[in-house]
């Protein structure tokens, strides 16, 4: 029995680990696509300046504002992606760490509360236990 029990356990760890590699391909891959956005968001800006330029004319400033948060927001999206392959990566090196976005009860694996647990914060359903409607 312990020698099943020993290959199940490799086996999760073998699963999780591929999970691990098959997410972090994906955020490189997101990532890939979103320098994209923001190079052509950065052409479209070019363009748009190129063309007020020549026509005589300079670009409108709502027109340059939506140009500089397309390029902002696609820039952020960039940072943020870099920052999960950063701790995906991390995490692959010292698999111990525990995975920053997943809740730990400082039990041992498979100790998650069941769903509808007794939780000290109020139910959104209803009024907080103990205490009277006015």
């Amino acid at each position: 029995m312990a020698l099943l029990d020993r290959l199940r356990l490799e086996l999760d760890r073998a699963g999780r680990q591929a999970q691990r590699a098959l997410d972090e391909g994906r955020l490189r891959l997101d990532l890939y696509r979103a320098r994209q956005a923001v190079d052509r968001f950065a052409q479209r800006f070019g363009y748009a300046v190129y063309r007020a330029k020549k026509s005589g004319t300079e670009l409108s400033p709502e027109e340059m504002l939506a140009h500089m948060n397309n390029l902002a927001a696609a820039e952020a999206e960039v940072t943020r992606l870099e920052t999960l392959i950063a701790e995906a990566t991390q995490q692959r090196k010292d698999p111990h760490i525990a995975d920053p976005r997943k809740p730990t009860n400082g039990g041992s694996p498979g100790s998650e509360a069941p769903p509808g647990a007794s939780s000290n914060e109020p139910k959104p359903d209803g009024p907080p236990s103990g205490g009277t409607a006015s």
